[in-house]
């Protein structure tokens, strides 16, 4: 449990642990200028602060939310992934997938901004530890930004187990580097009572509802807690939590208030200026590396989304590698990375600064924070049938904070707000078309390719005059109901058939792993009987094999069929079906003027489709045995 704990440490709260860098300073020191240093307001910003850290951290995601695993993994794409096990799909849950849908695309805005930030406001301590290096704030995040987008492709299996401990020593130091402030002003810890919070509210209402836009800041990677369950455990993240985490920042921001009524000119930047002259320059080093681990987890649970979106089909097939065989949610996808990295550069040369960037923040994490928990409620009703009027509670509580805190993040959007609702917007876009355009591309392909119980059945007429020849012919198809352009192909142009034939349909269910031993379904076997009724006209029979992965796993074709050959499962030894030729129908997408899809939405579709990943690698087929067959299917 401690080594858990440890673990937890270092993946999940790199993101909430390093806010106390900018939350503050955005709050006070921001374009507005609306919130003052006087002890009212000092105290109203620190007691929402708490009670916010409290509300929606510790009571919403670690006690309530975390409940709602799918098979142990959580994340809003696991919250989406439940509501699609429903089994009566009506319009309700179709509309709360789609908002699931959303709050990913939300996410991968968060993604792009959190390293920009979270680097930009470590590296900006030199300002204070050492002022004539400002000019090189920018030049250095910019480095370090590189570096960490450099290092993706080795994985993180080599400096994992730094995590962990760095994250140790950053929370013990900032809870040591709060105390001292905090012994010389003891009243602070006043500012915990609610009272002032609500005080602030009373008297400053339009002031405290600014200052919401900077509080938020806060909360940004509660998110993280759930998404990263599955690599913990929900039972280690609450105590890690509970027992250091949650007083280090309490701590933390208690000594920043502090700090800020002593010497109101703090708030240029109250986190370093805690920390005494000779132990800052250690301190940026020490934040640097707390925020390169903060921007590990969210650029790594970027690519854990994009897995799960692709496996349930809202975008194409992305190149996914496996960094670490001991951890299977350790991923790279080298085209995610790519696109992360550009967008991450354009956005810390375009702002400059974590104040500037703090403009752009909030947004999308609140935007996150509503739909999960508007989708955990529809769990909690649809699935656990809790009753109308614990949902209506839970709603009215928590959905209340944060419309709150997303209303005044609304305030933000002309000062770089707007940026990742148009990242969230254009990916919500591209993630519908692609789901919309290949519901239709495979409805069509379906009834272009037949039935494939008549294909078989028309092999043994008397017009078809097969070759049989030596080994192992695999056929990927979507499905086992409808003929392989390729083997149709094969059968009507070549009248070649090898003697043993796969038909492999591949199944992503919407578990987050499928065991090895139930992986592989044969689905049936059809003897070759001819016209003649003799069985060896043809040959032996044909498998139709399904295989289940799962939304994390890896589909690796040919080891689950040498599994399946092991048991007896398909026909061949264990050496024929090794060394068997797999055929690929490949199709080439024609946009019509049929009604279904707009004509510029199937432009984007066809772009999709011609750049997603090759199925051959995506399968994990041999290149040397894989043959791909074409044919047009109209969109």
């Amino acid at each position: 449990m401690a080594a858990l704990a440890l673990g937890a440490l270092g993946v999940v709260f790199g993101d909430i642990g390093t806010s106390p860098l900018y939350a503050v300073q955005a709050v006070f020191n921001n374009d507005h200028h609306a919130v003052h240093t006087s002890t009212g307001e000092v105290y109203g910003v620190l007691s929402l602060i708490f009670w916010s850290i409290t509300m929606i951290v510790s009571v919403g995601y670690v006690s309530f939310i975390m409940k709602a695993d799918d098979k142990g993994e959580g994340g809003i794409m696991s919250l989406t992934g439940l509501l699609q096990g429903v089994k009566k799909r009506t319009t309700l849950t179709v509309g709360l997938i789609t908002l699931g849908v959303l709050g990913a695309s939300l996410f991968f805005g968060d993604s792009m901004i959190t390293p920009a930030i979270s680097v930009l406001s470590a590296v900006e301590g030199l300002k204070v530890a050492v002022p004539s290096l400002a000019s090189l704030v920018l030049p250095i995040a910019i480095a370090v930004l590189t570096a960490l987008f450099f290092i993706q492709r080795f994985g993180t299996g080599v400096v994992g187990n730094l995590f962990g401990p760095v994250m140790l020593v950053w929370f013990t130091v900032i809870a040591l580097m709060g105390l001292p402030e905090i012994v010389h002003h003891p009243g602070i810890l006043r500012a915990l009572s609610p009272t002032y919070g609500a005080e602030f509210f009373l008297h400053h209402g339009a002031v405290a509802f600014i200052a919401l836009a900077g509080v938020v800041l806060a909360v940004t990677g509660a998110e993280a807690l759930y998404a990263d369950m599955g690599h913990f455990g929900r039972s280690p993240i609450r105590r890690a939590w509970f027992f250091l985490v949650f007083p280090a920042l309490t701590i933390n921001y208690l000594a920043q208030g502090a700090l800020i009524l002593r010497s109101p000119s703090a708030i240029e930047n109250p986190f370093f200026l805690l920390v005494p002259g000779w132990a800052r320059v250690p301190t940026v080093f020490l934040a640097t590396f707390a925020t390169v681990i903060a921007s590990q987890a969210v650029i790594s649970g970027a690519f854990s989304v994009t897995q799960q979106a692709v496996q349930i089909g809202f975008l194409p097939r992305f190149t996914i590698r496996h960094t670490d065989a001991g951890h299977v949610g350790r991923i790279y996808s080298p085209a995610i990375n790519a696109l992360l990295f550009v967008a991450v550069l354009v956005i810390t040369i375009g702002f400059g600064s974590s104040t500037a960037l703090a403009s752009a923040y909030g947004v999308a994490v609140t935007g996150t924070f509503i739909l999960s928990t508007i989708l955990f409620l529809a769990v909690a009703r649809l699935l656990w049938h809790r009753s109308k009027a614990w949902v209506a509670v839970g709603g009215s509580v928590f959905l209340t904070i944060e419309v709150a805190f997303f209303s005044a993040n609304l305030t933000k959007v002309v000062h770089g707000g707007w940026l990742p609702l148009a990242v969230a917007t254009i990916l919500f876009l591209v993630m519908t078309t692609w789901h919309r355009g290949r519901e239709i591309v495979t409805a069509n392909r379906r009834r272009m390719e037949g039935s494939l119980h008549d294909f078989v059945e028309g092999l043994c007429a008397e017009e078809f005059r097969i070759q049989r020849i030596p080994g192992v012919g695999v056929f990927m198809n979507p499905n086992l109901k409808t003929t392989p352009f390729a083997l149709k192909a094969n059968v009507e142009r070549n009248q070649v058939l090898q003697d043993s034939v796969v038909v492999v349909m591949v199944e992503t269910q919407r578990v987050p792993h499928v065991p090895e031993s139930r992986r592989v379904s044969t689905m049936m076997k059809i003897m070759f009987s001819g016209a003649t009724g003799d069985p060896l006209a043809l040959g032996s029979d044909i498998a139709f094999v399904s295989l289940r992965f799962g939304f994390l796993d890896e589909p690796d074709v040919p080891a689950a069929l040498r599994y399946a050959a092991e048991r007896d499962l398909i026909e061949g030894d264990v050496g024929e079906v090794a060394d068997a030729t797999y055929f690929l129908s490949t199709i080439a997408i024609e946009p019509t003027e049929d009604p279904g899809m707009a004509r510029w939405r199937q432009k984007i579709f066809v772009a999709l489709a011609r750049n997603s990943a090759n199925p051959a690698a995506y399968f994990r087929l041999p290149d040397d045995r894989t043959i791909s067959i074409g044919a047009r299917v109209q969109l």
